[in-house]
């Protein structure tokens, strides 16, 4: 019995001995498995080793606060003005029949008041660490930030496509046709993808520097087309409904930007005078606006008067009309359009930036997602999109802006009133560990409901194209007003009920 059992023995470890053990690594994998894999691990060295933000909506922790550029907070805003965007949104000026003088008054007033607003949000973002929707989960919620964050979303988006169609109709007028606006548009997409994927580090350091050729092609471009600026077309006496009405315009323009700016700050120390952030932030948003939206309006008012830019306009619009004014320099004033196209890229890149943000916020889940594969999302997104809103350019950005403006007064009203009176401007009260924790936060419906009662006014009070208010008949469009004032009123005894419903 013992022999059998060791005779057995003896055949297994001999047929152990011949065989070949095939471990995994031993196994080929295909070609096509391993091209991937190393483009995976390419790509995974290139962003733990170089420039490219992983970091996406969580708070940036205090000892992780150390950037001291404070100027920063004023070129990426001078970057983001400092182009053709400003231009266009002066150029609706004399739509609502107003002479240059007027368009002018409007203009500095109306940045002169709203430019506050987001430059002030901004110095939140040292102090607290946190980005700027994530500040609003401290008055709207865990769950109902999403409803501002959608509309933001959609706010943000509108811009990268009015921009990317700027952008892509100048280079299309420098083609002469040869290149379609739709295939300039899907450059500078691509363009802005490039930076608003590298994230934070990169973005300040583009912006930092970009609006300088910006500036310079601009004056060119006044230079060479200045003389024409003076052919203005007569007007009519200004109205009340008229300048309001435009106000509304610059409104909408500016007050967005309030919903972005603290992305811009999170990583600087928060040792530095909120007040000097304050004022350089505020430099960058109104020197720049100011000045070329009242150029824009000088173009608008002009266009009419001068054959070869009205031509320019009715081909490829806002590109054909500065490539008309650039056409006496030749090869070098299509060289200068092609800069100014490019001067764009400052406010896509940092648009897109926020935007790849937003989305976090909006589904909580896709914090495991890295922030730059949103700047891939979005940009294939506003591509097509701006394609399609090229044909109808200005009827399509007139559109636009009639949605944006009262939404986003209504939610910075919620914002300003819930930090300055409920937390008494302390920003220890925006705690870290509370950030995405419902119980936490307030519950959000003193602000949602604030913000969505103040419409039974603002609804009275728009000027629209398809629509125009009984409030706004008499006055002119003062729906941003409204939404503003409104809110804030609203929330006050509202979020006094639900702090002392909730205790949070």
């Amino acid at each position: 019995m013992s022999q059998s059992h060791q005779d057995g023995e003896e055949v297994e470890k001999a047929i152990r001995k011949d065989e070949k053990v095939v471990r995994q690594d031993d196994v080929a994998e295909p070609k096509s498995r391993t091209l991937a894999k190393t483009i995976q691990d390419a790509l995974a060295r290139l962003i733990s080793d170089g420039p490219i933000e992983e970091r996406g909506v969580m708070p940036v922790a205090l000892e992780d606060r150390t950037a001291t550029n404070y100027s920063s907070y004023f070129s990426i805003w001078a970057c983001m003005n400092i182009n053709l965007l400003p231009i266009t949104f002066g150029m609706l000026g004399p739509i609502y029949g107003l002479s240059l003088r007027d368009c002018s008054l409007v203009i500095l007033f109306f940045c002169l008041l709203t430019a506050a607003i987001p430059a002030y949000l901004g110095i939140l973002g040292p102090k607290t660490g946190l980005r700027q929707m994530i500040q609003a989960r401290f008055s709207f919620g865990r769950y109902l930030v999403s409803v501002p964050v959608i509309l933001n979303l959609a706010t943000l988006t509108g811009f990268c496509v009015i921009t990317c169609v700027i952008g892509g109709q100048c280079l299309s007028a420098v083609a002469g046709g040869s290149l379609t606006p739709a295939v300039g548009i899907a450059i500078m997409g691509v363009l802005a993808l490039l930076i608003s994927f590298c994230g934070y580090k990169v973005l300040h350091q583009y912006e930092r520097f970009a609006w300088i050729p910006a500036l310079i092609a601009i004056i060119i471009t006044t230079g060479c087309g200045g003389s024409g600026l003076r052919e203005q077309a007569p007007t009519e006496p200004a109205t009340a409904g008229g300048v309001l009405s435009f106000g509304m315009i610059i409104a909408s323009y500016m007050i967005p930007y309030a919903c972005l700016s603290s992305d811009f700050t999170t990583y600087l120390n928060p040792k530095f005078s909120s007040l000097r952030l304050f004022l350089y932030g505020y430099a960058g948003l109104v020197f720049p606006s100011v000045l070329l939206m009242v150029l824009g309006a000088a173009i608008g008012g002009a266009l009419t008067s001068i054959p070869e830019w009205q031509e320019g306009y009715d081909t490829t619009q806002v590109g054909g009309v500065l490539a008309a004014m650039l056409s006496r320099a030749g090869g070098f004033g299509k060289f200068v359009v092609v800069v100014l196209s490019l001067t764009l890229l400052g406010n896509i890149s940092a648009t897109m930036y926020s935007i790849t943000l937003n989305f976090q916020i909006l589904i909580p889940q896709l914090v495991v997602v890295p922030r730059y594969i949103f700047s891939i999302v979005i940009t294939a997104i506003v591509i097509p999109v701006s394609i399609k809103a090229a044909v109808e350019f200005f009827a399509s950005l007139e559109n636009f802006i009639a949605l944006i403006g009262y939404w986003s007064a209504a939610f910075v009203a919620v914002l300003i009133v819930e930090h300055n009176v409920f937390r008494g401007g302390r920003y220890d009260t925006y705690d870290h560990d509370s950030w995405n924790v419902a119980s936490r936060l307030p519950w959000g419906v003193a602000a949602l409901l604030s913000s969505a009662l103040s419409f039974g006014l603002v609804i009275p009070s728009m000027s629209q194209v398809w629509f125009e208010g009984p409030i706004a008949e008499m006055s002119g469009d003062i729906g941003f007003e409204m939404a503003f004032a409104v809110t804030a009123v609203l929330y006050l005894p509202l979020r006094f009920l639900e702090k002392r419903l909730s205790g949070r």
